[in-house]
């Protein structure tokens, strides 16, 4: 059965590059038979947070929020693809999602992050380990780092050069051997 994936954008702004590796990711995922949506916070019109979506009496939360709950929920593995602002994460990614909590555990957690210099988000991405793991979700080692991002990718997502190619071969390889693996793990019994 193929795997369920999320691939989750951090930045709202009008011009963000984001998408550009989003749009990407989807591509190579799409080859290895990934089920893939890709959620743009722009699209859910979320308040800011004041309860969660499990603090909503059964149908009555925003219709933003019930289908991010579907969709999370069926999520195997996420993606983030985080843009890095004041050195952190971006306001509309934590706010999406600290919406949730249980729709996320003990699922994989990759990390791409990316800047307009050399760093490629670096600082954010480092945060981002912390801030999953904190919602009960396990990032994989290898973070996918993608420096100028406004030259790494055309307008719709395909790269400059061969060198992200090799990158995220491995990126999703070891992405999908967590999914994978704990997909298992969760059909047999869930901790606690």
């Amino acid at each position: 059965m193929p795997l369920n994936i999320s691939i989750i954008l951090s930045s709202v702004r009008e011009k963000s590059q984001g998408i550009k590796a989003a749009k990407y990711l989807s591509e190579k995922c799409s080859e290895r038979k990934f089920n893939v949506t890709i959620i743009d916070p722009k699209e859910y019109n979320l308040p800011l947070l004041d309860k969660m979506f499990k603090e909503y009496p059964k149908g009555t939360a925003p219709e933003g929020l019930e289908k991010l709950h579907e969709i999370l929920t069926s999520s195997d593995g996420y993606i983030i693809v985080t843009g890095e602002y004041n050195h952190s994460l971006p306001p509309a990614l934590t706010n999406l999602m600290d919406h949730f909590r249980e729709e996320y555990f003990f699922k994989p957690a990759a990390i791409t992050s990316y800047s307009g210099g050399p760093i490629m988000g670096m600082r954010s991405a480092v945060q981002a380990r912390v801030f999953l793991g904190e919602l009960g979700m396990v990032t994989p080692r290898m973070i996918l780092g993608i420096p100028g991002i406004h030259k790494a990718f055309d307008s719709e997502g395909k790269p400059a050069d061969d060198v992200i190619n090799s990158k995220v071969k491995k990126f999703l390889d070891e992405f999908e051997w967590y999914a994978n693996a704990l997909k298992e793990a969760r059909s047999k019994s869930m901790p606690g």
